[in-house]
C-alpha cells in the first residue's frame, strides 16, 4: 500500500483532494493511504517509522518549501513533488494520483 501525504499550508485547502484521489484510487482498485497535513505538521509525520511515507506532495502554495523538504528526507528516498497547479485549482485526484505513483515507481 502506497502511503502519499499531501501538505499544504494549513492542511485544509488539500482535504477535498485527498477525497477526489481515493475515490479515484478506489474506482481503479488501488490502495493508498492518502492524507494531507499541514506544513508544521508535515515534519512530525515523516519522523514515522512504523509507517513511513512514499511519496510527499506539496500544495501550490507551500511550493517555496520544497527544497526544506527535500532537504529533511533526503536520507529516506522519499521523493518530493509540487502538485500541477492545473490539477489543484480543478481538484482532479486522478492526475494527481497518476502524478504520485509516478514518483514512488521512480
Amino acid at each position: 500500500m502506497d502511503r502519499i501525504m499531501l501538505v499544504c499550508s494549513a492542511g485544509m485547502s488539500t482535504s477535498l483532494l485527498v477525497d477526489k484521489m481515493e475515490k479515484s484510487a478506489a474506482a481503479q482498485g488501488i490502495e493508498a493511504d492518502i492524507f494531507a497535513v499541514s506544513a508544521t505538521e508535515a515534519e512530525a509525520k515523516l519522523k514515522e517509522t512504523d509507517n513511513p511515507v512514499d511519496v510527499l506532495l506539496l500544495g501550490p502554495q507551500v511550493r517555496f518549501l520544497k527544497a526544506q523538504f527535500e532537504a529533511k528526507v533526503a536520507d529516506q528516498g522519499i521523493p518530493v513533488e509540487v502538485i500541477d497547479m492545473k490539477d489543484y485549482g480543478m481538484m482532479n485526484g486522478e492526475a494527481v494520483l497518476k502524478t504520485a505513483q509516478n514518483l514512488i515507481k521512480k
